[in-house]
């Protein structure tokens, strides 16, 4: 019997879901959306309210309420209407990166591909929860992405723009685009519109290329053409959205989310690139340092540049392992699930304060050069949600289906 057939552990993994729903549970900002979370679930206002952030909490609380979890509907609707009101654009369309402490729109910040990818699946959760007002911000997100961010001549998103949509930035980046194909594919799964999916097939058609490519290590940064840019932040090799070299968690991610393509379309490439991505992913990334974790980058050789453990990449580790257990039924796969886990409870839980520790130095210990505070739950939440689903449909569709364990 393996780790995901024990009816102890599909309680235990239910029984962390409900913890990480606990926490934070203040978290409208004045301003309208979510506030960014401290590291005892307290709302610190003074940093303003992100979109990728209201929609992340959008996204979970929305599954929550599917799931009957106490108070996330309303919490989920408040945050919807911070979406749909401060954070949106009334005069160019499309949604602010941010709102000061004081509600005021950070237009410097342009408007971003990973910002709208996020709000496409906050919005398709909430449409397939139903909330008041989801179906029309879920249409209308979509246009804008249509409009803005997909290069349908590429078959690959666009990644910044100014905030009036008149200055395209040459940088093109595969960590937009990676959730991207998460979005997409859950706005197929809300809204019965395949094109969608076949979108996300185009943009996984290209990481497959890359995968090939490079050993397994994704490059994430390029030009205009598509062209890698490999030395890109080499000097400041720490950065959260854009890192130096190649990012463990990413390989991770991208894993399981072939996967989830490949459920939903099927595609005999998909099953071995998820394979590649993961295996060296593990081989460069899983205690290269001889402590027990996953560093956050390499260099181009594998060797671990930013060593410091964040959660995010041990919650993609664990939904990739327990998808490549239930595509493929192989034990080696639930085995680095448990073994995980076990590292999960051991060094990121904290059961004092509630949530995840969001990044541990290299000896395990929490640190907060990367992100500070526990500002979302989005990560870790999903890693108790995704081994208790099928590979398809999506998340929230297949909670809402009656699908979850």
């Amino acid at each position: 019997m393996t780790w995901f057939e024990e009816p102890a552990h599909t309680k235990t993994l239910a029984e962390e879901y409900d913890r990480l729903l606990d926490f934070g549970t203040d978290l409208v900002h004045p301003a309208g959306g979510a506030a960014w979370l401290d590291d005892h679930g307290r709302p610190d206002l003074d940093r303003g309210v992100l979109t990728w952030i209201t929609c992340r909490m959008l996204h979970v609380h929305a599954i929550a309420a599917l799931t009957g979890h106490a108070g996330s509907r309303e919490l989920a609707q408040r945050l919807l209407d911070g979406l749909a009101g401060p954070l949106r654009d009334a005069d160019h369309d499309g949604w602010f990166h941010r709102l000061d402490a004081d509600g005021r729109p950070d237009r410097a910040a342009g408007k971003s591909c990973y910002d709208h990818a996020f709000v496409l699946l906050g919005t398709s959760s909430a449409a397939i929860a139903g909330l008041d007002g989801s179906d029309a911000l879920l249409a209308d997100a979509g246009d804008v992405f249509l409009q803005r961010f997909w290069d349908d001549s590429a078959g690959r998103c666009r990644d910044h723009f100014s905030a009036d949509w008149s200055d395209l930035d040459p940088y093109r980046g595969l960590n937009a685009a990676m959730h991207a194909v998460e979005a997409m594919l859950a706005v197929a799964d809300a809204t019965d519109d395949d094109a969608w999916r076949q979108r996300a097939a185009r943009i996984a058609g290209f990481v497959v290329d890359l995968a090939a490519s490079y050993d397994g290590r994704l490059p994430e940064h390029f030009d205009s053409d598509w062209t890698p840019e490999l030395d890109h932040n080499a000097d400041q090799p720490a950065d959260p959205f854009k890192p130096y070299g190649a990012t463990v968690g990413h390989g991770l991610e991208w894993s399981r989310l072939l996967l989830t393509l490949d459920a939903a379309l099927p595609d005999d490439r998909l099953l071995p690139t998820a394979e590649l991505l993961f295996d060296r992913a593990v081989a460069d990334g899983w205690e290269v340092d001889g402590a027990p974790g996953f560093v956050y980058t390499t260099d181009w050789s594998g060797r671990p540049v930013v060593p410091d453990r964040m959660h995010w990449v041990l919650a993609e580790a664990l939904a990739a392992a327990a998808a490549l257990h239930r595509r493929t039924g192989e034990e080696h796969y639930a085995d680095r699930f448990a073994q995980w886990w076990q590292h999960a409870g051991d060094c990121f839980f904290d059961n004092t304060a509630g949530s995840w520790h969001h990044q541990l130095d290299r000896h395990n210990r929490p640190a907060a050069g990367v992100w500070p505070g526990k500002p979302d739950l989005y990560h870790a939440v999903q890693a108790t949600l995704l081994p208790r689903l099928p590979l398809a449909p999506t998340i929230t569709r297949a909670v809402a289906d009656g699908a979850l364990a």
